[in-house]
């Protein structure tokens, strides 16, 4: 009778235990999203086969249906092909900007934190310099100075964007340069380039993960900024701010028009923070 009585309580223990925990749902939605947004960007014809450029001006300013999900903007575009589509150049921003401020947040970090003093105070003189500047506003120089497109758009984010990421790197740089491994290093005869890769940069780059995974939604959010302003990619290409732009005049009309382009932007920043975030807690061993 007793073991009879325990068996349902057994099962439905073993039951909750293979449920997914509600803390790991969300990271399993960002990763997912994330998956779907990197196959949109690198074949998005896996997703849709529709032309995202193709016009049909009879079927303008169609609201979502069945035969257009996201519905059609005034040329009679499709929008979700364009959403679809505009996710290539839309992450191809985020990651060339990220991967641009790492680059400059890397040389000047280095060349503070192992040049000596003088170099040392002129990398946080110009850190503060730059910290100065809003990102978006040092932003705009930069494309007033190299004129609006997808390249200048990348220069001007990831040069807008360094500031934050050279403290960082800076910071550890000054902390693991004078490491008990660094000095044995030293000791062991080994070259300065052979220490700066093998114990300097892994160990001054190691917070920087979680902050460069998070930052490529940030860096999505200020391209559709710039991109509103028109000084991204022209329309009528394909890139979420540019469709908010193009769709801004209409909105009354056709809300479908920025609505779904600007869910994209939403969609994308909270999936990269999420999954930022998750990444942080298994990294210090907090995962499970």
């Amino acid at each position: 009778m007793t073991s009879l009585s325990l068996a349902p309580s057994v099962d439905r223990l073993s039951f909750r235990r293979r449920l997914p925990r509600p803390g790991h749902l969300g990271p399993a939605a960002a990763v997912l999203f994330l998956v779907l947004l990197t196959i949109a960007a690198l074949a998005p014809h896996l997703l849709i086969h529709t032309d995202p450029l193709a016009i049909a001006p009879r079927e303008a300013f169609h609201a979502p249906s069945m035969a257009h999900p996201f519905g059609t903007d005034q040329s009679g575009r499709d929008i979700l092909a364009r959403v679809i589509y505009g996710a290539r150049q839309s992450l191809t921003l985020g990651c060339g900007a990220i991967a641009l401020s790492l680059s400059i947040a890397t040389i000047l970090a280095l060349i503070g934190g192992l040049g000596g003093r003088i170099a040392e105070q002129g990398v946080r003189w110009l850190i503060d310099i730059l910290f100065a500047f809003p990102v978006l506003v040092l932003a705009l120089l930069c494309t007033a100075t190299l004129g609006s497109g997808i390249g200048p758009l990348i220069v001007a984010i990831g040069v807008g964007s360094a500031a934050g990421y050279t403290r960082m790197v800076f910071g550890q740089v000054l902390s693991v340069r004078d490491a008990g491994y660094v000095e044995a290093a030293r000791a062991l005869g080994h070259s300065p380039a052979r220490i700066v890769v093998r114990h300097i940069l892994p160990n001054a780059f190691r917070p920087l993960v979680v902050t460069a995974t998070m930052g490529v939604g940030q860096t999505v959010v200020w391209s559709a900024a710039l991109s509103f302003l028109g000084l991204g990619a022209p329309p009528p290409a394909a890139e979420w701010g540019t469709m908010l732009s193009m769709g801004r005049d209409f909105i009354a009309e056709a809300w479908w028009m920025t609505f779904f382009p600007g869910l994209a932007i939403v969609v994308t920043m909270l999936s990269t923070t999420i999954a930022g975030r998750a990444l942080q807690r298994a990294i210090e061993g907090r995962g499970s």
